[in-house]
């Protein structure tokens, strides 16, 4: 799929209109997606709470509020239809603002897309199959005596997406890391120098965005800070913009001053 080209006579109109079919398309393939996916919501949902169904008792849980057994699936649904088009929706994203780009930072638009969306998919599947995993049974384990570890299927349907979003977006790490350096926002040396700083900010991160347990902040913050080193050591080769770059840059300013 082509990323059309920028064009300076256009109205602000019609980037309204291409903002609103772009989202429309944005929409329409979720609504397709989430179609697909309800029917099976009752075995999307035994894949999802099977992290926390193994340290029960008798492997249920509880629904609390009256409309939760009808709007929990659906919520569940949709969020799954969100991860299944987060391509496609990336893709319609980069393809707006791809226009105002310079031609090198054009062709920059697939390799952060593919690897983005990778890195998202490889971070939710982390939270799912090492960190919850360690999590509840950590839970069930300090309850009180005489406290029945049961919760309600919506808390815990809101607690699960929390930590796939967050270690989905903490594992973007590498990429926010080369494009500070590529776009000279920074430079390798002076993000190394700061490698102290990332480590504790890793840790602060973890407290604040995971649970009150050591487990998933321990969890978060170390692949942190290990996907800090990768995106240096990968900037290496790719986080500094060639010469050819460079003089495209200019000359591609001084066209669009003309």
């Amino acid at each position: 799929m082509a990323i059309p080209e920028f064009d300076e006579d256009r109205p602000f109109l019609s980037h309204l209109l291409e903002l609103r079919t772009r989202l429309m398309r944005a929409l329409g393939v979720t609504l397709v997606a989430f179609l697909v996916i309800y029917p099976f919501y009752s075995h999307l949902f035994t894949f999802v709470a099977s992290p926390l169904r193994r340290v029960l008792p008798d492997g249920e849980l509880l629904a609390i509020q009256v409309a939760s057994p009808f709007l929990i699936p659906m919520k569940l649904s949709l969020v799954a239809a969100l991860f299944v088009a987060m391509p496609y929706l990336l893709y319609q994203l980069w393809a707006f603002v791809a226009p105002g780009l310079y031609r090198h930072e054009r062709n920059l638009v697939w390799p952060l897309l593919i690897s983005s969306t990778l890195l998202f998919y490889f971070g939710a599947l982390f939270a799912y199959f090492v960190v919850l995993p360690l999590v509840f049974p950590f839970f069930a384990g300090v309850a009180p005596l005489g406290v029945s570890y049961q919760p309600d299927i919506s808390e815990y349907l809101s607690f699960v997406l929390t930590m796939l979003v967050v270690f989905g977006l903490a594992f973007e790490v590498p990429i926010a890391t080369m494009l500070m350096i590529r776009t000279g926002a920074t430079t390798r040396a002076a993000l190394a120098a700061k490698r102290p700083y990332v480590i504790v900010a890793a840790f602060a991160g973890g407290m604040l965005l995971t649970p009150p347990d050591i487990i998933s902040q321990v969890m978060l913050a170390i692949p942190v800070w290990l996907l800090f080193e990768l995106g240096l050591w990968l900037s290496r080769w790719y986080g500094v913009r060639a010469p050819e770059e460079e003089a495209e840059g200019v000359d591609d300013s001084r066209a669009g001053g003309e």
